[in-house]
């Protein structure tokens, strides 16, 4: 399977399995499976973390990429081709971060894990 992680899922996946499923948590460690973070999950994750959302052992720009590449997750671009899938996407989810994901899942035939029930009304399009 060809995974994206969504930005929650990433966050409690490296910080505490306990907030995640056995079943993501197998998916993930799956090593048959391809997992991608998108540099999108690092934005939304820096601007939350600078914003005072979101606590972090260390920077953003330090933490998250070691915890990606320790969990052999691979980065994921924000390509011109996925921002194209934009004017496609039905105005389902009004976060703009999620959107992209969406966009990237599509441009790229990704299953998005998440628990985000907005995202999950996607599921015909991804």
């Amino acid at each position: 399977m060809k995974l994206l992680l969504d930005t929650h899922i990433f966050l409690w996946f490296i910080s505490s399995y306990r907030r995640l499923s056995n079943t993501f948590i197998e998916i993930i460690c799956n090593t048959d499976n391809d997992v991608s973070l998108s540099i999108i999950s690092i934005w939304e994750a820096t601007v939350k973390y600078q914003l005072g959302k979101l606590p972090l052992p260390q920077s953003p720009e330090i933490y998250l990429p070691i915890q990606r590449e320790r969990h052999l997750i691979t980065s994921l671009p924000l390509t011109e081709d996925s921002v194209v899938q934009l004017s496609k996407l039905p105005n389902i989810h009004r976060d703009p971060f999620d959107r992209m994901l969406i966009c990237q899942a599509l441009q790229h035939d990704l299953t998005i894990v998440t628990v985000d029930d907005a995202i999950r009304a996607y599921t015909n399009l991804i």
